[in-house]
């Protein structure tokens, strides 16, 4: 029952004691008791708190009897228990109703922290007590008459619902908004309701003490009694008091009145405003009170309900033998559950312990382990509590008892299906998305970790770095210390006859005079006398210079200069001359010693050497930042020129087969949807009336398996037909391939490849593949050819690409093992009756295991030119597969190199693919199918893939015996070449920025600068003459294979060349050259947007007119010619404008036969044409660096060329390629005319291929559409043939563009290094490859 006490008492001064006639009345009210939230008892807690007493102690108490209605004990009654229950205490029925004067209210606020009851003492405890008494005392500083003690009643709780109490006409609110007008403080209406939200909160608190005060009140009571006589007789005094204050305060309202009336509207709008402010207060209460009744009659409900649910499941569930449901029976996402389980049906039924172990999603999610409690069903039932994850579709457990005791649902778990939530796929997308923001979050930690340690590291390189530095500074203090005393020690004051100054006392910054006697050395008869200076050894150089006048001496031939001395000199340093710096030519230096003095007043020398010692190390250290600032700027840069290369190439890729197929947007996204479009008429689909459209994902080994084909639709391009596919998340390969039908016929894939474009963005990435090479060549450890620069370079191209390269090579006792990192011995094992070593290391980041049989087979001081060299080879080979197979290695790819390391393929098919490496696939290279043909046979029948050089050198050795029958496995892939090796920005060879004159490096964006420099930094090394010519370069082995008939030819034509004749337009197509000039050589028109060709003229040629009968021109004299048409009728004079041309070649010759014949022939030219040509005859690295730097041109006349990258190392460093293009029957008549080879090797010759130059140099005339169709642009000048002419005709384009069309040969400089010929896309087309061999079973 909730009791409301409404509460009226008089007041009187500071003191306020109820009246013997006052009125105490308790209204009834139906709400709940325990929360003690109701208006009447709140307001009255705000009245009690606006009007404190002095001295007086307020107590309540409330008695009540239930021994009638309830006969046990029962928890706090909720809402609807409750009822309205009215009872009247005895006490006096009118009270005496005053005003407190605002000076004495304003002193009771100040206390009532102290006097006043909290809320607690009118609300009732969480329990009901059998019994409550309410009282109500008031305790004054003196003694009361027993009178006016208000006495105890013990209620009964059936008389006072019986019992009928008047109702007072107001409410607690309005009077107490009345009474608080009359006081002047009606604007406090809100202060008193934040009052009462605080002391709301304290009331359960404040409530527990209300028994302990009642039990202490009832002992003071007798003593109150005795004093509240002696105060009843002060209390009619002091409301007269307060009667006259109250009118005063009524006056002071209104102070223009001079009447003193207080303005009674005034009043009664505060009294309105304060009502409706405590009836919205009130209405407010009871709606959230009404709002409560309602939700917990509502709870009540339906915990009734789910109880009887619960009761009626387990009585279905009992009698269907079923042991285990869950309430609700529809389970749903974000819901919390119960589950249940009867033991007894269990194998936990002897169990005193049962938990729950389980996860959500097939075990996929949020797992969880929960207790179950016994119920108080029907049964052996046990329960516990489970919330169901939005995420969830389906829930997966079972039961145990903590230990070892399960009940797994016959091995099958439990499953519980969640309706209206995510379903497998959206699960499986939620999951990625998880992955992803998981991985985001792993990767920024990481970059954290990275930068905190790269900072650590920063700061300690920093710290040694300063130690460092000042360890420099103080030795090179100490060294200058030693030689500035040494110096002082033969310093002087003057010299008697020779040199003096004055005065004879100075310091730094002073100025003074120094004379010197001319006629005592060398400058007697100079003209002029200049001083040329410094200090302290000439510490900061030349710093004093100045010209000396004559002076008045008679005694000698006396010359002075006014000096500062520089300031913290120690010594003067000097030498006289007869003219200022750059332009003197005689010197008095004191006999070589130069001139000293000493400054009498310098600084204290200790002081000045700390000083010395501390700019020094600032200077050291602030020559350190800079350097350390340009390093770490150039390796930005490197960092991002790569990483834009890297990015244009993949472009690149992705369109090479845009006139098959592409698409959009080029680069997929995972997550996104992607529009395949392909074109049929380039395809064994051509002319098909379908197309359809097979895909997957990840070199199809994605979770959704082969997606369901799809019929590709017309495109509004031509014959194009496309297709979407909605990429998923963990996709980071889209797999397809094309059909005629939906049931298959005829596909397209790729010639068994598949077609493969690399999704961007997901969060799955594919995983890394194993790989190994198995060679006997390897740059720069053990170099021959071109082999060992394909086999690191492309080993460190893939592991960019975050596959797993190692190399196995033999451990040859030539070895360069300086390049080697971490080299030990590594492991030993047996094999062919000799134990084999294996050492390792690292070379350039590449894992490397070296090979030693201690049978000597690789202890010959040589990689090839042994006599055994095929049983050699054939003996590392079988070593390689059991090294992989001992050491337990499962590599997926063995990758073998030309005829030495071919006999791998065999060994493995027969050997070793089913002891121990089945998984692995074999991938053989021809780099040269001049040697060991019969190796690269079986090679090519048992490897499982097969490539060569390029394309076009595929297409021409198809038809050889040992390749034709295995074309379905045999590949084109063009080499690459080390972009960090090779690299004009960071080449170590070139000398830096710092070394200027002699040379910058460069990329495309300061080409001419850089190559300007580069040229002049060559010239001085080969000691030729520095000017701005252009410069052919030759860089090769001298072999027949390079044609070596065409470079002798090319180095005599770029000497011979005179000029070219200034010719008239309207001359264009009417002349030609010749004879030692081919006819084709002629005048043609404009060419690519620049200039036409002008004919290069050698000396003694002889040009004639296209037309018959033309008569011939003549050279008149040198540098002029004239030119006769038909039988004399019409004449030109043509200018001879004269070309000079610089050739440089560096190569040797391992047949000792070229390399005399080329010595000769360098004695010749270096005789002959010093000045133009140099001939290097041997292997040096650095130089050739700096030849494809410097050079304009670079001359590649090959023959034959399988595996050449020279052509491609020039356009790196922006030398224009010059190279013979195909071969033919021009070659066959070329060499037989020479004499240099067999008729047998012309035939030989007359069967090999075209150059693989083809593939990768495109002429500026003639090839643009082929490099439109790459991507390209062109790129260089190329030729037909093998004889002389051609050469000249791509050398003349050349030299032409050169002197004629300088912009847009600078511009083709910067064009070819922008291209990138590395091993980014050579690598791509290779792990396609390594993929479809291991689709291979």
């Amino acid at each position: 029952m909730e009791v409301t006490l409404q509460l009226q008492r008089p007041v009187s001064g500071s003191r306020s004691v109820f009246h013997e006639r006052g009125l105490f009345k308790i209204k009834p009210f139906t709400g709940s008791f325990s929360n003690v939230r109701t208006t009447q008892s709140l307001q009255f807690v705000s009245w009690c708190t606006e009007h404190p007493t002095s001295g007086f102690s307020h107590r309540i108490s409330a008695t009540s009897d239930f021994s009638r209605r309830r006969q046990r004990k029962v928890s706090t009654p909720s809402p609807k228990d409750s009822a309205a229950k009215q009872f009247t205490p005895k006490t006096p029925k009118t009270p005496v109703r005053t005003n407190t004067p605002k000076r004495n209210q304003k002193k009771n606020e100040e206390r009532e922290g102290s006097s006043m009851p909290t809320l607690s003492e009118y609300g009732g405890p969480t329990k009901k007590t059998p019994e409550t008494k309410i009282s109500f005392e008031e305790k004054p500083e003196g003694e009361l008459s027993g009178d006016n003690i208000i006495g105890e009643e013990y209620v009964d709780e059936t008389e006072i619902e019986n019992e009928e109490i008047p109702q007072i006409s107001k409410s607690l609110a309005v009077a107490k908004s009345s009474q608080l007008v009359e006081n002047g403080s009606a604007g406090r209406v809100d202060e008193h309701v934040a009052v009462l939200q605080k002391k709301e909160t304290t009331s359960e608190t404040d409530s527990k003490n209300v028994k302990d005060e009642s039990a202490l009140e009832r002992n003071i009571a007798d003593d109150d009694v005795a004093r509240s006589e002696k105060k009843e007789t002060t209390s009619k005094t002091n409301i007269e008091n307060v009667k006259d204050e109250s009118s005063l305060e009524r006056k002071e309202l209104n102070p223009n009145k001079s009447n003193g009336i207080v303005n009674d509207e005034i009043v009664q709008t505060d009294i309105k405003a304060s009502e409706d402010a405590s009836l919205k207060l009130k209405l407010e209460i009871e709606a959230k009170l009404k709002l409560e009744m309602e939700a917990k009659l509502k709870l009540e409900m339906e915990t009734k309900l789910r109880k009887q649910e619960i009761e009626r499941l387990v009585e279905v569930n009992f009698l269907t033998k079923n042991k285990m449901f869950v309430y609700p029976q529809v389970v749903k996402p974000d819901q919390d559950i119960e589950l249940f389980l009867n033991r007894s049906l269990s194998t936990l039924s002897n169990e005193p312990d049962v938990l729950v172990m389980g996860a959500f999603n097939d075990w996929r999610w949020k797992f969880f382990t929960v207790r179950l409690n016994k119920t108080h069903l029907k049964g052996d039932w046990w329960s516990c509590h489970l919330h169901v994850p939005k995420e969830a579709y389906k829930i997966d457990f079972v039961f145990f008892n903590g230990q070892n005791v399960y009940d797994n649902n016959d091995m099958k778990d439990f499953c519980i299906t969640v309706e209206g939530g995510m379903d497998v796929f959206a699960f499986e997308d939620f999951l990625l998305e998880e992955k992803r923001r998981e991985q985001e979050k792993l990767a920024k930690e990481q970059a954290e970790r990275e930068r905190q340690e790269e900072e650590r590291r920063r700061i300690e390189a920093e710290k040694a770095a300063s130690e460092a530095d000042r360890a420099q500074a103080k030795m090179e203090t100490e060294k200058k210390r030693e030689m500035l005393q040494q110096l002082m020690k033969t310093a002087a004051k003057s010299v008697d006859n020779v040199w003096y100054i004055e005065p004879n006392e100075f310091k730094g910054e002073d100025l003074v005079r120094l004379y010197y006697n001319k006629s005592s050395g060398p400058l007697a008869h100079a003209k002029e006398l200049w001083i040329h200076g410094g200090h302290d050894n000439w510490k900061d150089g030349l710093s004093i210079i100045g010209k000396l006048d004559m002076a008045e001496r008679t005694d000698g031939d006396w010359w002075y200069a006014e000096v500062v001395v520089p300031d913290r000199a120690f010594v003067l340093d000097w030498v006289f001359a007869d003219g200022p710096p750059q332009k003197a030519t005689v010197y008095d230096n004191n006999h070589r010693q130069d001139f000293h003095a000493i400054v009498p007043q310098s600084i204290p020398e200790e002081l000045y050497w700390v000083e010395e010692e501390h700019k020094t190390y600032r200077k050291l250290q602030e020559e350190r930042r800079l350097r350390e600032e340009a390093i770490r700027a150039k390796a930005e840069k490197t960092a991002r020129m790569k990483a834009e290369t890297k990015e244009k190439t993949l472009k690149r890729f992705l369109l090479s087969l845009k006139h098959i197929v592409y698409t959009e947007p080029l680069d997929v996204q995972a997550g996104t949807t992607a529009t395949v479009f392909y074109n049929p008429a380039n395809t064994v689909l051509n002319g098909k009336s379908e197309v359809w459209f097979r895909c997957s994902f990840n070199r199809w080994t994605h979770r959704l398996g082969p997606l369901p084909p799809q019929k590709m639709l017309p495109a509004d391009k031509g014959s194009l037909v496309k297709t979407t596919v909605k990429v998923p998340l963990d996709a980071y390969m889209l797999d397809f391939v094309f059909s005629e039908k939906e049931d298959g016929g005829i596909f397209d894939n790729k010639y068994g490849m598949d077609y493969h474009i690399p999704v961007f963005g997901g969060v799955a990435k594919e995983p890394p593949m194993h790989i190994v090479h198995v060679a006997v060549e390897m740059a720069p450890i053990a170099k021959v050819g071109g082999l060992g620069d394909v086999v690191i370079s492309l080993s460190r191209a893939i592991q960019d690409l975050n596959h797993n390269v190692d190399i196995i090579l033999p451990k040859y006792d030539c070895l360069n093992l300086s390049n080697v990192k971490d080299f030990r011995y590594y492991r030993g094992y047996h094999w062919g009756g000799t134990e084999i070593k294996v050492w390792s290391g690292k070379v350039e980041g590449i894992s490397v295991y070296f090979l030693e049989p201690q049978n000597g087979f690789f202890s010959t001081g040589c990689i090839y030119g042994c006599r055994n060299d095929g049983e050699r080879f054939g003996f590392f080979c079988h070593a390689a597969l059991e090294f992989l197979l001992q050491g337990g290695f499962h590599p997926d790819i063995i990758h073998c190199h030309d005829w030495s390391s071919a006999p791998v393929a065999l060994l493995f098919k027969d050997h070793y693919m089913h002891y121990g490496l089945s998984k692995a696939r074999v991938v053989f290279t021809i780099h040269n199918l001049e040697f060991g043909v019969d190796n690269i046979g079986k090679a090519m029948a048992y490897s499982d893939k097969a490539t060569t050089v390029s394309n076009t050198y595929s297409k021409e050795v198809a038809g050889n015996a040992v390749i034709a029958p295995y074309l379905h496995k045999f590949h084109g892939i063009i080499n690459g070449i080390d972009q960090d090796i090779w690299d004009p920005y960071n080449d170590k060879f070139i000398p830096d920025l710092s070394s200027r004159p002699l040379m910058i490096s460069y990329t495309s964006e300061n080409v001419v600068e850089g190559k300007r420099a580069a040229k002049e930094a060559l010239q001085r090394r080969l000691g030729l003459k520095t000017s701005d010519l252009p410069l052919v370069g030759i860089i090769t082995r001298l072999t027949h294979q390079k044609g070596i008939h065409l470079i002798k030819h090319a180095i005599w034509r770029t000497l011979s060349v005179l000029g070219r004749l200034g010719f008239r337009p309207e001359m264009a197509g009417m002349l030609r050259v010749g004879p030692e000039i081919p006819s084709r050589l002629g005048c043609r028109p404009k060419v690519s947007g620049r200039l036409g060709f002008r004919p290069v003229i050698p000396s003694a040629a002889r040009v004639r007119l296209v037309k018959p009968g033309a008569a011939r021109v003549r050279p008149v004299k040198p540098g002029a010619a004239r030119v006769f048409f038909g039988e004399g009728d019409k004449e030109w004079n043509l200018t001879l404008i004269p070309y000079r041309i610089r050739v440089v070649l560096l190569g040797s010759a391992p047949d000792p036969r070229i390399q005399n014949d080329f010595v000769n022939l360098a004695n010749q030219l270096h005789s002959a044409h010093g000045d133009r040509a140099r001939l290097c005859l041997t292997y040096d690295e650095p130089l050739s660096h700096m030849i494809y730097a410097g050079a304009d041109f670079i001359l590649v006349p090959s023959i034959f060329e399988p595996c050449g990258l020279t052509q491609l190392v020039a356009m790196r460093y922006g030398s224009i390629p010059v190279v013979r293009k195909t071969g033919g029957l021009c070659l066959a008549k070329s060499v037989i005319s020479d004499r240099m080879i067999s008729l047998k090797s012309v035939f030989i010759w007359m069967m090999r291929p075209p150059l693989r130059l083809y593939d990768t140099v495109f002429d500026v005339d003639h090839d643009k559409e082929r490099a439109e169709a790459q991507g390209l642009e062109p790129n260089g000048f190329s030729f037909d043939g093998a004889d002389s002419a051609g050469v000249d005709y791509a050398l003349n384009r050349a030299i032409s563009a050169w002197y004629d069309t300088r912009d847009w040969f600078d511009t083709l400089c910067k064009r070819v290094m922008e291209q990138d010929w590395s091993w980014n896309r050579p690598a791509l087309d290779y792990m396609e490859l390594y993929h479809a061999a291991q689709k291979l079973k």
